[in-house]
C-alpha cells in the first residue's frame, strides 16, 4: 500500500476516534476503532470497530449506523480530503477471537500439568 494511504487511513482512523468518544455514548461499553481502509478513490471508508463491555456488538453497530451521516459531516469539518468518504462499519471480533484462542491455550496448559 502507499504511503499516502497509510497516512490518510490513520488520520481518518484518529479523527473519527475522537469524534465516537465525543459525540454518542455508549452505556457499558467501551467501542475501539481497530482500523481504517480508505478506498483509493476515497469514496468509501470501512471503519472497524470492537467492543468491550455490557453492551453488544448489534446494538453498538445499529447506533453507529443511525448517526453515520453525523459523524462524516464531523469528519468532514476536521479532515481536508478531495471527498469524504462513506462511512462503512463493520465490528471486528479479532480482540474477542484472540482472548479466546488464549484461554484455550491456558486451559490445554493446565491439562497437560495435570497429567503430568
Amino acid at each position: 500500500m502507499k504511503h499516502r494511504m497509510l497516512r490518510v487511513n490513520e488520520v481518518v482512523k484518529r479523527e473519527l476516534s475522537g469524534i465516537l468518544a465525543r459525540e454518542i455514548s455508549f452505556e457499558g461499553a467501551l467501542v475501539t476503532v481497530n482500523h481504517v481502509e480508505v478506498s483509493s478513490d476515497l469514496k468509501n471508508a470501512h471503519v472497524f470497530v470492537s467492543v468491550l463491555g455490557s453492551e453488544s456488538g448489534e446494538s453498538v453497530m445499529k447506533k453507529l449506523e443511525e448517526h453515520r451521516a453525523a459523524f462524516q459531516s464531523e469528519l468532514a469539518g476536521r479532515v481536508t480530503m478531495k471527498f469524504t468518504p462513506h462511512l462503512l462499519f463493520h465490528l471486528d471480533e479479532s480482540i474477542a477471537r484472540g482472548s479466546r484462542i488464549v484461554e484455550i491455550l491456558q486451559q490445554i496448559d493446565s491439562d497437560e500439568q495435570k497429567h503430568e
